[in-house]
């Protein structure tokens, strides 16, 4: 869960973007008098606000706002161009002849507000990071938690300075920091040195009277903080919940596992595969089995059994594009394959395969975003190369998902590339949000109109 501060954060400087783009929208109004306050012009002040929380929400610009300066920047100028592109697009399908000088007008004002409020936040961060106090820590114990802790400080907060380290065992050095006693002496030594924090390894259970020294320190006003390691069971980070005032230790963070994301998810892969459905599929299927049928012998359908959620096998709907053969179910498509019917990679290129797998959506065997499905032989042999590959089985198996819009998609060329791909899988899961779902369906859909190299 985000701390509190890191959202207050997120939200203003989320409301401080749309109530810049409003003035910046209000003032152009004002100073044009050949803009009149007509119904087209109040439709494009609406259309501008969706459009930039669109752009922001897929660009996830709000996301991880206290990480690299130099990203933060970079997403801001993405999500910017993404806006710039959408209003065009609605301008130009709109057929209303806005005034070009107050479109660019708009455009460049609102830039400038961004550059402007982007250069304030990076001055007040820098000036709150040089007023930043510096701590003085120790550390309890000897061992490789302590030294990881130490490395941690030097290279990583500035802020922090390491006085040294208390341990009963007879060390005069830890990675290059000082021994300054035994655990007697902790107390003693932080109250007379302005010790701001004490860091203990040392678990409570090996060492009962650290309780007492935990009281005693925050009498003192000293805070007293364990450092547990969690490496003897796994190496690996630990994600931590409260079950009421229980705290649980997991191996990953799993979104999807809420109810009420579960939920949200499924309202969502419905309502959007209808849509798709009754839209796209309705008018799109007949043209498509025609031109399959009249190119090529076989079905117009091509169902195979796939690799699904919890690895339970299902059939999934596709449009066929490849000539009938009995090596379907081992052999991947590569792009030089000479299987394709004279319809079959134009299919595959732009996707259009794909659109029976709505009903699978709707069956419940799939979900619109997720982790593509493997052919059960590929996911046999998979899971022998990469030890995280079944992970990917929490989930329902996805129409398009994070690895596919991120380049990793179509053949699986080398362990190196199936690694990655199973990353981003398990990226996806463990940061799951209807924002990031409708990003990867903007994502997607850019992607098919625009082309994929990697599309085969």
């Amino acid at each position: 869960m985000q701390p509190a501060h890191a959202r207050h954060t997120r939200y203003s400087i989320a409301l401080l973007d749309l109530i810049s783009l409003n003035i910046c929208y209000a003032v152009v109004v004002a100073v044009l008098d050949t803009v009149a306050h007509s119904v087209p012009y109040m439709i494009l002040s609406v259309v501008i606000n969706l459009c930039w929380i669109i752009s922001s929400y897929s660009t996830a610009l709000y996301i991880g706002l206290h990480g690299s300066h130099n990203y933060f920047l970079k997403k801001t100028l993405k999500a910017f161009c993404l806006f710039l592109s959408l209003i065009l697009f609605f301008i130009f399908f709109y057929h209303y002849s806005y005034s070009r000088l107050f479109v660019m007008l708009s455009f460049v004002g609102f830039f400038c507000m961004l550059v402007v409020s982007r250069s304030i936040l990076l001055f007040v961060d820098h000036f709150k990071n040089h007023l930043t106090v510096q701590k003085n820590v120790v550390i309890l114990g000897s061992n490789d938690t302590s030294e990881r802790l130490v490395k941690h400080f030097e290279s990583y907060n500035n802020k922090i300075n390491v006085r040294g380290f208390f341990d009963d065992d007879n060390i005069t050095k830890l990675n290059g920091t000082p021994m300054l006693g035994n655990f007697t002496k902790v107390i003693d030594y932080s109250v007379n040195n302005q010790v701001h924090e004490i860091y203990s390894t040392i678990s409570p259970e090996r060492n009962p009277h650290l309780y007492e020294m935990a009281e005693e320190a925050e009498k003192n006003y000293i805070r007293f903080k364990y450092v547990p390691d969690f490496r003897l069971f796994v190496n690996r980070a630990m994600h931590v919940e409260l079950e009421k005032d229980i705290p649980v230790l997991s191996m990953r963070a799993d979104p999807l596992e809420d109810e009420s994301n579960k939920f949200k998810k499924r309202l969502f892969d419905v309502v959007f595969s209808c849509l798709v459905a009754l839209l796209v599929f309705s008018w799109l299927m007949p043209i498509i089995a025609l031109l399959i049928k009249l190119t090529s012998r076989g079905p117009v359908f091509f169902t195979q059994l796939r690799s699904g959620k919890n690895n339970k096998s299902f059939y999934c709907y596709k449009f066929r594009s490849l000539k009938e053969s009995c090596d379907c179910d081992k052999k991947q498509v590569c792009k030089t394959d000479d299987r394709f019917t004279p319809i079959g990679r134009f299919l595959r290129k732009t996707n259009l395969d794909e659109l029976p797998q709505f009903f699978n959506v709707l069956q419940n065997s799939m979900s619109v975003i997720g982790p593509r499905p493997h052919m059960l032989q590929h996911t046999t042999e998979w899971s022998k190369v990469c030890k995280q590959y079944m992970l990917r089985h929490y989930l329902k198996p996805g129409i398009t998902g994070w690895a596919q819009v991120n380049g990793f998609r179509g053949e699986v060329k080398g362990n190196e590339l199936l690694v990655k791909r199973i990353e981003h899988d398990i990226w996806y899961m463990e940061n799951w949000s209807m924002w990031l779902d409708l990003r990867i369906v903007l994502l997607s859909i850019v992607k098919t109109v625009v082309g994929d190299k990697l599309a085969v």
